[in-house]
């Protein structure tokens, strides 16, 4: 069982929550969200938002702050091969409160399939609060260029 190594990222201003499943093996190294070089999240986001690139883990919580999004994963723990999402097992949900009790959230999204699959079975059935699945970032998901994930997730800049 692995438990997720690294808190939420989000401040009282923070008015759109993203959710991914369960952070990555690079993504555990390095104690942030989306580590992993090939994954495309900071570039969609960069983009979505018209900013520069974000490249320090502190650059990317100050990018992330200012535009009102909050940081997290759906999955607390679980059994994982790797950064294999069709091998998560034995799920524990993060308890989201602490971030929707704290901030105005107006819409929540969810970081591709999985996590979306994770967000209605254990999530939904809490807080009652529809997310809006958008297509994964991830390298896996090669389906989609970076062009079409930037068009699809335009959504973010809505709420």
């Amino acid at each position: 069982m692995i438990s997720h190594p690294f808190p939420p990222l989000y401040d009282e201003n923070s008015r759109i929550l993203i959710l991914g499943s369960f952070p990555s093996v690079k993504s555990r190294e390095q104690m942030f969200f989306y580590g992993h070089p090939q994954n495309r999240f900071w570039k969609v986001l960069s983009s979505v938002f018209d900013s520069p690139l974000p490249k320090t883990i502190d650059e990317k919580k100050e990018f992330l702050l200012l535009n009102g999004v909050a940081l997290w994963d759906v999955i607390a723990s679980c059994e994982i091969t790797g950064s294999s999402d069709s091998s998560i097992k034995n799920v524990t949900v993060n308890d989201l409160s602490k971030i929707t009790d704290n901030c105005n959230i107006r819409q929540i999204f969810v970081n591709g399939k999985t996590a979306y699959k994770y967000y209605n079975k254990y999530t939904f059935p809490i807080n009652h609060r529809n997310a809006i699945c958008l297509p994964s970032t991830s390298p896996a998901n090669a389906a989609w260029s970076l062009d079409k994930l930037i068009a699809q997730w335009q959504q973010v800049r809505q709420p």
